[in-house]
């Protein structure tokens, strides 16, 4: 083959590669660092990507997801977390060995919890491995994006992945939307966030989740 045959990459292609293949090693050196000090179970803090529509429970909503799962879950039971990152590590950490905790999130800087993380595109809702389809005892979901495409591709991986029980917290303007996708019902019990976010937000539950707040 010639030169001239061979494909050259325009200034602005070359440096986007590189920074790819520099945020893969970063992650790579991260966990490897991780594994080596045993500390994948730690509370690894990022900061919210507003980009990505991230915004960070509170330390109340928090203890009160993390109360619900430790209730509702059975010995040797399986809790998927869809695009609700924050929760991963209280749980995990709460339940320790009883149970299975799954991520399912699009931000791969939370590829640091090892094989615990599964990436999630809601843009693509039935890309999930087989073997996780109808195998989750609880499901809790929170679409990142307050729109009904949003909340309804979210649904599609909801019903893929729950056996049962299913909680969503999302924007109270997403009430009609959840209720005829996915018949749950709205919460007294409301998410609150690190910072104050304008819209309203609620819980919505197949199950009566306040009565298991009690």
């Amino acid at each position: 083959m010639d030169d001239d045959d061979v494909p050259s990459l325009s200034a602005e292609t070359f440096a986007a590669l590189q920074e790819f293949y520099a945020e893969q090693n970063k992650r790579k050196e991260i966990l490897e660092k991780l594994e080596s000090q045993k500390q994948l179970n730690e509370n690894i803090i990022f900061e919210e990507n507003w980009q990505l529509s991230q915004f960070w429970y509170n330390d109340a909503t928090v203890q009160a997801l993390v109360k619900v799962v430790d209730k509702l879950l059975p010995c040797n039971g399986k809790v998927a977390l869809i695009s609700c990152p924050t929760l991963f590590v209280p749980v995990k950490r709460h339940l320790g060995n009883r149970a299975n905790v799954t991520l399912l999130e699009y931000d791969r800087r939370f590829e640091v919890h090892g094989a615990d993380f599964i990436f999630y595109d809601y843009n693509l809702p039935d890309k999930l491995p087989a073997d996780l389809e109808h195998t989750f005892d609880l499901v809790i979901a929170d679409p990142p994006f307050l729109s009904e495409e949003c909340i309804s591709k979210t649904s599609q991986t909801i019903q893929l992945l729950a056996k049962e029980k299913i909680v969503i917290c999302t924007g109270a303007i997403m009430k009609e939307n959840i209720e005829k996708l996915l018949g749950l019902k709205q919460c007294v019990f409301q998410p609150q966030h690190r910072n104050n976010l304008a819209n309203e937000f609620s819980c919505y539950a197949n199950f009566d989740l306040d009565d298991v707040l009690r």
